[in-house]
């Protein structure tokens, strides 16, 4: 983060970033960089094909690691309970403690624009005029996964009206454009399945190396997590899709070997903002459940010091500590630095977390999607095997024995939450669940334990599992210590967005003044979603 504001303050990033608007003329795009012939880039695809990268790049930004600490880390990561700062940015008044920061979250709106819709529209253009349709589906499939996550921070985007004009863009609701997004995964996978002897994408691709039934898996798997998604808003349109997603003959995602996971060549931008910035440590709540279950993949995501540092002590010998999200600047420390000082021996981020991989989708997030699923429309009758399939899958993925003891582990149950520097941020823990499947139990109970592992499960993608977090109220993760929102967020409710975009007031106020019509409510961090009803059943 002490490099961040050294990047804000260039005059051309901020022109770059901050005043991107989804109005921009879509068919201005960079020149190739490696500057070869016309002939050269038509002969291998490269004309299409090299557009996928930044698409693949910017569904989160990883370089620099900045963008990516505003883009995802410092509303989603912390939202969701997985992790939190300890150091309180701009004197303790920073999203962590509801009072948004806008040129923050400007980037979560800026870099999908720039980086995705501008690349995706040019490859339908450009790749259906030359007759090439894998790589028109495989655009679309990819825009929907990008998409689907900006429209689950604010709500109404432009989607299907971008590009239309160039003063002006027009948003779609939620509900309309989640219509779109289902509509785009039906022609991606016609057009993939009607040619899945096509190799010219295999160069580009940065996830399953051309093969096709596999991008045929993760479209049946991501159109399931939006069916799922909106399942309470919109209960009848929800089990169509999610029935096309589980009959449809290629199959779903149930392997780990078929996860959607993109295949970096840069460091993991968390590695940077964990170990060389110290900006990110373990979040209380993920302490509280992993702690008090036992969980042995906390391991896995967490380490008492820094990879090489062998001069930081944990705060606790031998213990995992996280922070409670959203402290304030207090009053016993002279500033933030003085203030980080005391929490940034807390628990760090492990390695084995911070590859060069960005994880999007695993099998185990797929199983339990199957498992909500039976049990909203099924009468539950296949929800604990897929239930326990999913735990199996996580431990699998990484690489932890014991999941058997651990899926029949009836007893144990999320831990109170004990802060060693400051004893006016512990917290009883705020559920008694446990991890073993109840066929006797209510079916909000059943749901309850279904989100709370897939929430375990998913880690690090802090994205899923805010929106999750949202849709269900699962799992039962610590409110904020300090609530600086002025009284738009409820402590208890909790965030439920981010703001429009300022360079959207500043650029298409006609446009964010409809999109706030469709909202249904205040442009504020308060307001509920389309698909946040409030109830689960």
């Amino acid at each position: 983060m002490k490099y961040m504001y050294k990047f804000l303050t260039v005059l051309g990033i901020i022109a770059v970033l901050l005043n991107v608007s989804c109005t921009k003329d879509f068919d201005q795009i960079n020149n190739d960089p490696t500057q070869i012939t016309d002939e050269q880039l038509t002969a291998d695809f490269q004309y299409i094909g090299a557009k996928f990268q930044p698409i693949f790049e910017h569904i989160i930004a990883t370089n620099p690691a900045w963008q990516y600490q505003l883009q995802q880390n410092l509303n989603a990561d912390v939202f969701s309970g997985y992790m939190t700062n300890p150091r309180p940015f701009v004197g303790g008044a920073n999203n962590t403690t509801y009072n948004l920061v806008p040129r923050w979250n400007n980037y979560i709106w800026a870099i999908p624009y720039k980086n995705i819709m501008n690349n995706v529209a040019y490859i339908e253009k450009q790749a259906t005029e030359d007759g090439f349709p894998v790589f028109v589906g495989v655009a679309k499939i990819l825009k929907v996964e990008a998409m689907h996550r900006l429209s689950d921070v604010y709500g109404p985007i432009v989607y299907t009206h971008y590009g239309e004009s160039v003063t002006t863009s027009e948003y779609d609701s939620q509900q309309e454009a989640y219509y779109a997004f289902f509509d785009d995964l039906d022609t991606a996978q016609d057009l993939i399945s009607n040619h899945m002897s096509d190799a010219y994408f295999t160069n580009f691709d940065l996830v399953y190396g051309g093969h096709l039934d596999q991008w045929m898996k993760f479209a049946n798997s991501l159109r399931l997590r939006l069916a799922i998604r909106i399942a309470m808003a919109d209960p009848a349109k929800a089990q169509a899709e999610a029935q096309k997603a589980l009959t449809n003959s290629y199959g779903l995602i149930e392997n780990n070997s078929d996860n959607f996971i993109i295949h970096g060549k840069k460091s993991h931008p968390l590695l940077t903002i964990c170990n060389a910035w110290d900006d990110i440590r373990m979040n209380a709540s993920i302490e509280s459940f992993m702690r008090g279950y036992n969980d042995p993949r906390i391991d896995k995501y967490f380490s008492l010091v820094k990879e090489g540092d062998n001069a930081t002590q944990p705060v606790v010998p031998n213990t995992l500590k996280g922070i409670r999200n959203g402290l304030p600047l207090l009053s016993n420390y002279s500033d933030e630095i003085a203030q980080k000082a005391a929490y940034v021996n807390f628990a760090v981020l492990n390695k084995n977390v911070m590859t060069n991989d960005l994880q999007l989708m695993t099998a185990a997030e797929v199983w339990f999607l199957r498992a909500e699923a039976d049990l909203r429309w099924n009468n539950g009758q296949n929800a604990q095997s897929y239930y326990e399939t999913g735990i199996a899958s996580s431990f699998g993925y990484r690489g932890v024995s014991g999941a058997d003891t651990y899926i029949a582990d009836n007893t144990s149950t999320p831990m109170d939450y004990v802060d060693p520097v400051n004893a006016s941020n512990s917290i009883n823990a705020l559920t008694n669940v446990t991890i073993a499947w109840d066929n006797a139990a209510s079916n909000e109970v059943k749901l309850e334990k279904i989100i709370t592992q897939k929430w375990i499960a998913m880690f690090p993608q802090g994205e899923e599992a805010w929106a999750e977090f949202r849709r269900t109220g699962y799992p039962k993760i610590f409110p904020v210590v300090s609530n600086q929102s002025g009284g738009t967020i409820d402590t208890n409710i909790q965030i439920r967005r981010i703001p429009f975009a300022i360079s959207e007031y500043d650029t298409n106020s006609e446009g964010v003044q409809g999109a706030v019509t469709k909202l249904g409510g205040p442009d504020t961090g308060g307001t509920r979603l389309w698909w946040d009803t409030g109830s689960n059943f």
